[in-house]
């Protein structure tokens, strides 16, 4: 009974042996870094379209922004205008607080 204990042992060692081998000798053969490569150009692709994809959100969110800020403008001077006020604030430069200690503006 023990030597079919070992027998069985020895043919899985063996097996598991040959197994990893075979993958190895796959791995480096012609065939195996054509699909290392392939692989690798699809990640990288895979890579490529979620970055743009992140981008694509980012520029979005920018011009939804800047839409925003502008139909906010529109209304102040139409609201000016109707009530016949004079535009003080035309450059853009007033909005900053330049005379501030804050480093950030200079």
């Amino acid at each position: 009974m023990r030597r079919l204990f070992w027998l069985g042992v020895g043919l899985a060692v063996g097996a598991l042996v040959a197994r990893q081998i075979s993958k190895a000798v796959h791995a480096y053969s012609p065939a195996g870094l054509a699909e290392t490569a392939r692989n690798s150009a699809a990640g990288l692709v895979d890579s490529v379209q979620d970055f743009s994809g992140r981008a694509l959100q980012w520029v979005t969110d920018f011009v939804a922004d800047v839409r925003e800020g502008m139909a906010e403008r529109e209304a102040e001077i139409r609201e000016a205008f109707l009530n016949g006020q004079m535009l003080t604030d035309l450059d853009p430069m007033d909005a900053y607080d330049l005379d501030s200690d804050d480093e950030k503006y200079r």
